[in-house]
């Protein structure tokens, strides 16, 4: 009998497991990153250079199943017909514009002197626990926010759940800051807090004269244009498209666009737990894709109260948001059985 129940036990486990894609997350101390792999093929790496190359860790690059950079690679390893602007954006972040007057946003190794600071810089500690498996990888890591002083302001704790198939790849990003000795103002501001630099391909077409990069990574002025393979287009929850998202609230967001002839869309859901749910959308066509759920007033042109979200001092508050790439066409199910996945 125990041969029995111990023999359909296996079955149901192989039956479990079976198809699932095996996910490997591998911590290279030496070169300050963690790489995420689904059956070999890289999906995303954590990277903590230090504040002389970053002035935070981010996910850097992040590919689609059909293997295509989704992320922007200036300044990082420049691709030729990419925009040159916003240093700071790389990859995905979290972070915010003002915290206790502290700009964590536009921080980078080449900020402008349109920024006068003081600026705040995010500091790896450490990588607490990986888990490599069939279906899913866990990966938790933690930070300091630090002052213009190198003083702590706030500790944080993140939690990245990784997951991939034959046609998708998701991440689930899961932060707790904890205000460390004194109270902690996240003011009104629109430069926030989970956000993406996107591929030039899922870009929105643009006529405006931009600066971009040739094959050498070398900076090029273009008067016009060239909006050849530029295909994105931003959805929102709430039906509104395009450029109008900006500022708008919405439960989550879809980018759609094709690169090298993969149909993508990359989907951002944020979660009835966070403070300021639905959140307010900072995205941009030229490839800012981002939501900011502190920046109310700034993001409505004053219409919505500010929110001047304060963190006591000892107290936590945790963020949880969703990305998913899909390689194909996103119909409303698919998007209806993610959403309902993850804030249910």
């Amino acid at each position: 009998m125990r041969r029995i129940v111990f023999t359909l036990l296996l079955a149901a486990t192989t039956m479990l497991t079976k198809g699932q894609n095996q996910l490997k997350i591998t911590h290279d101390e030496a070169k300050k990153r963690v790489d995420v792999t689904v059956d070999g093929k890289p999906f995303t790496a954590y990277i903590y250079p230090g504040p002389s190359v970053l002035k935070k860790p981010v996910l850097y690059p992040i590919l689609s199943a059909g293997g295509n950079f989704i992320t922007r690679g200036w300044p990082m390893d420049p691709r030729p017909g990419e925009r040159i602007d916003h240093p700071h954006h790389v990859g995905m972040w979290f972070n915010y514009g003002d915290v206790n007057g502290h700009d964590f946003w536009n921080n980078s190794t080449a900020v402008g002197p349109e920024h006068k600071g003081p600026f705040g810089t995010i500091v790896h500690t450490g990588v607490k626990s990986m888990k490599s498996g069939k279906g899913k990888a866990e990966l938790v890591v933690t930070a300091d926010w630090l002052d213009k002083d190198n003083k702590v302001m706030l500790q944080e704790t993140t939690t990245f759940e990784f997951r991939g198939t034959a046609d998708s790849r998701t991440i689930d990003r899961t932060t707790t800051l904890k205000a460390v000795d004194k109270d902690v103002l996240f003011k009104d501001n629109k430069e926030g807090m989970i956000a993406l630099r996107m591929a030039r391909q899922l870009e929105q077409p643009s006529n405006k004269p931009e600066v971009f990069t040739d094959a050498q990574g070398v900076a090029t002025k273009v008067p016009a244009m060239n909006n050849a393979g530029v295909t994105g287009m931003y959805h929102s929850s709430e039906g509104i498209e395009g450029d109008a998202v900006w500022g708008t609230r919405g439960k989550w967001m879809n980018l759609t666009g094709n690169i090298n002839g993969e149909n993508v869309s990359v989907l951002l859901i944020d979660h009835p737990q966070n403070v300021g749910y639905p959140t307010y959308w900072h995205a941009r066509g030229y490839g800012l894709y981002a939501a900011n759920p502190l920046g109310p007033s700034v993001l409505t042109n004053g219409k919505a109260p500010a929110m001047n979200y304060t963190l006591p001092a000892g107290k936590s508050v945790t963020f949880r948001y969703r990305l998913v790439i899909n390689s194909g066409n996103s119909p409303e199910k698919l998007i209806a059985d993610q959403v309902s996945g993850f804030t249910r």
